[in-house]
């Protein structure tokens, strides 16, 4: 298949990209570079099978174009990351609406020539908000601060896009996939914009203090990258999964002092761990999650998917791509 992945440079989108060039297919990358990086392909020998395409996706002509060569769209690009969320929130709900307009605009005229394009959609385990529940399932509330506390604008955004991709699903039979990550990791993804794994296994290896943000508490499920990936292409390959919204990760949750202490014991036992409150690491208005855990009912059942790596090979596997 000729495939588009947009965000196709940055961490899951490199891993996606590189999964479908060994399957065999043609992939056009659509990234403007802003947080992908273009090494994260560079490793690649299938060159005359992918092309790169160094643009935004917010750029109708363009996608148009690209739609009408395609068969399927992954749409990855996005704002990345808690902290250039908290620090640019309006560039971030830009960077998170727009392009998927303009993309689900140029599959709808696709469906006008009678084209079905499967349409993948990356969404965040963010949308649920601050829902009180201790296992967070597909059809449950969505709960957010308020509008003057902008860490929830990044929920939010990324809501909208997914009430976007479902009315086209509604109206127009689009076929399409939405999933929603929680805390996905593994080789290429930095620390740069507050992604915790990677943060502390750089400051391990260098010897530097772990920084642990508030009390460490608030609890997490990770996900190694190829797991993830994996269960993307299954989705979009099977007809039957369109039209749904499906959790995706793993569902074993450990606290972010538990994960900081055990990259101290596999990468650094002597590195210390430091506490850092959320007003000193991003500002006074911060609101956090304490428990993000997701119910993987409907995607197990569905691709009958279950996660292959523990948070110990995981660790081991983004400290040996750091070295």
């Amino acid at each position: 298949m000729h495939i588009l992945v947009t965000g196709g440079l940055g961490f899951i989108g490199s891993h996606l990209v590189e999964f479908l060039l060994n399957r065999g297919d043609h992939v056009t990358v659509i990234d403007d570079l802003s947080t992908g990086r273009a090494d994260n392909l560079a490793h690649l020998s299938q060159a005359a099978r992918l092309e790169f395409v160094n643009s935004s996706v917010g750029q109708p002509s363009l996608v148009q174009e690209y739609c009408s060569k395609v068969d399927q769209v992954y749409h990855l690009a996005a704002a990345v990351g808690v902290a250039l969320i908290a620090k640019h929130p309006y560039e971030s709900i830009h960077r998170n609406i727009y392009p998927t307009q303009v993309l689900l605009d140029a599959l709808s005229r696709e469906l006008d020539r009678g084209r079905r394009i499967p349409f993948f959609l990356a969404s965040t385990s963010e949308v649920y908000g601050k829902n009180p529940k201790s296992v967070w399932a597909e059809e449950d509330d969505l709960v957010f601060g308020a509008t003057t506390k902008p860490r929830w604008s990044y929920g939010v955004s990324k809501a909208i896009d997914e009430f976007l991709v479902l009315a086209l699903v509604k109206e127009r039979n689009l076929p399409a996939v939405i999933a929603r990550f929680f805390n996905v990791v593994g080789p290429r993804q930095t620390g740069a914009y507050g992604m915790v794994l990677p943060r502390f296994v750089q400051a391990a290896i260098k010897g530097e203090s772990l920084l642990v943000h508030d009390d460490g508490q608030q609890q997490r499920c990770f996900a190694h990258v190829h797991d993830v990936v994996g269960a993307i292409v299954k989705l979009m390959d099977m007809p039957s999964a369109h039209g749904r919204v499906y959790n995706l990760g793993s569902n074993q949750p450990l606290t972010i002092l538990q994960l900081a202490n055990l990259v101290r014991e596999i990468v650094n036992p002597n590195a210390r761990i430091e506490f850092q409150s959320y007003a000193a690491a991003y500002d006074q208005d911060f609101e956090d999650i304490r428990r993000r855990v997701p119910d993987l009912t409907r995607i197990s059942k569905q691709i009958n998917y279950a996660p292959t790596k523990n948070i110990e090979s995981i660790i081991r596997d983004v400290w040996t791509s750091l070295l």
